[in-house]
C-alpha cells in the first residue's frame, strides 16, 4: 500500500484555550497530506482544477485520539483506501512524534465539472491517474 507521509509543525494558532489543537484544523492537515499524496504520484490537481473540474469532499469521518499541542511536529499519512468510478475513499492517520495516534480519518471525494457540479470519471479525465488510484487502493 502506498502511504504518503508528511510532517507538520503544530503552530500556536491552531491551537484552542486549552492549549491543544483545534480539532477543524485536522481536516486542513488532512488536505495538506491529501495534496502531497497526489503530488508524490507525480499528478496535480491544479492541473484538474485548469481543466474544469474539482473534487469535493462528499463525506468526512474523523477520530479523535490524543490530543496534539503547540510545538510538537504531526506527522500525516494519507493513502487512497478505495477507488471506483466516480468516488475516491482516502484514509489519515495523524501521528505523535512518539507514533502514537493522534487521529484516525477517512474523507470520501467525487469529481465533478466545476460549471455544473455532475460527477465525472477521473477515467475520462486523466486515465493515467485512475490507473495509479485503481492499483494503489487498500480496498479493490
Amino acid at each position: 500500500m502506498f502511504v504518503s507521509e508528511k510532517k507538520i509543525e503544530i503552530r500556536y494558532a491552531e491551537t484552542d484555550q486549552m492549549g491543544v489543537v483545534y480539532h477543524a484544523n485536522y481536516l486542513v492537515w488532512m488536505e495538506i497530506g491529501r495534496t502531497a499524496l497526489i503530488t508524490e504520484l507525480g499528478f496535480n490537481y491544479a492541473g484538474l482544477e485548469d481543466k474544469g473540474y474539482i473534487s469535493p469532499v462528499i463525506d468526512l469521518s474523523i477520530q479523535y485520539k490524543k490530543a496534539m499541542r503547540y510545538g510538537q511536529i504531526a506527522t500525516v499519512r494519507t493513502w487512497v483506501e478505495s477507488h471506483s468510478k466516480l468516488k475516491t475513499t482516502y484514509g489519515y492517520e495523524i501521528l505523535h512524534e512518539d507514533g502514537s495516534v493522534a487521529a484516525t480519518a477517512t474523507s470520501l471525494h467525487t469529481l465533478v465539472k466545476k460549471e455544473n457540479f455532475r460527477p465525472y470519471p477521473l477515467s475520462k479525465v486523466d486515465s493515467d491517474w485512475d490507473a495509479k488510484y485503481s492499483e494503489i487502493a487498500h480496498i479493490q
